[in-house]
């Protein structure tokens, strides 16, 4: 009796298709580097734009990869990698040279804190994704997913860019708010994830129509859109979590 020879992975052959959506993930990791030489060099806008570029990217490297069936196990640990830099590490140096430098020691603890939390929730996030455990509402994140998180800790730069002026807070604000942030990645608070949304057919045309507005709105007036979008995500977190937490607690078999 004779078998089939196993195919040797390493000698497999991919098109260039399929390598796309690692090509993206690269992209995003060079645009996240070459934002942190840009805040070194006192680009911040140009920093702040390559960071949401990486964002975007982040957003399709893994839905291109479902979709073409290219999904890897290098793909997802390269895709990791490439937010905990983007994400964790690029936007608390921005933040750090934009405002930061002479906040004493203070202000580069709270660089740390926010880097510590980040990889933390993405290991979290890794070892969740890994799990046999089904029981976990994909409608909901635990804590604040980290491109929001980096957006988030972002958000006294985009006021300040929207509205012309340089930084506005006082150092110890913008080391608490970094702190902040940097707490509720790691934290248990349910946010809401946009993967599972499910559209009405009947308004489906409304949708499009409101895609079509905010798109105009981030062209023609990009920080300000940038701000009402934290300031809309954050109210959105305060008002879903009793809610959700009502939710949990009535499909909870011992109570």
């Amino acid at each position: 009796m004779t078998t089939e020879p196993t195919p040797d992975r390493g000698t497999e052959k991919l098109t260039l298709v399929q390598l796309l959506p690692n090509m993206l993930t690269v992209i995003a990791i060079c645009a996240g580097l070459t934002a942190i030489r840009l805040g070194l060099q006192g680009s911040y806008e140009y920093a702040v734009q390559l960071i949401l570029l990486a964002a975007v990217l982040d957003g399709m490297d893994g839905r291109l990869a479902r979709a073409l069936k290219s999904e890897s196990g290098m793909g997802a640990e390269l895709d990791s990698l490439a937010d905990f830099l983007n994400f964790g590490v690029a936007p608390g140096l921005l933040l750090y040279t934009w405002a930061l430098e002479d906040s004493r020691s203070f202000g580069w603890l709270a660089v740390l804190l926010f880097a510590v939390c980040a990889v933390v929730r993405l290991a979290r996030f890794n070892v969740q994704r890994k799990s046999e455990d089904k029981t976990h509402d994909n409608a909901y994140f635990t804590g604040v997913p980290s491109p929001a998180g980096a957006m988030l800790v972002m958000l006294p730069m985009f006021i300040s860019f929207a509205f012309a002026t340089g930084p506005f807070l006082p150092d110890l604000v913008l080391t608490a708010w970094m702190v902040l942030i940097g707490l509720s990645m790691i934290s248990r608070i349910p946010t809401w994830s946009f993967k599972t949304t499910r559209i009405p057919r009947k308004s489906a045309k409304f949708f499009l129509v409101g895609v079509a507005f905010v798109l105009a709105a981030a062209v023609t007036y990009a920080w300000i859109t940038l701000v009402v979008f934290c300031v809309a995500y954050v109210a959105a977190v305060i008002v879903m979590l009793p809610r959700r937490r009502r939710s949990a607690a009535g499909n909870d078999p011992s109570a």
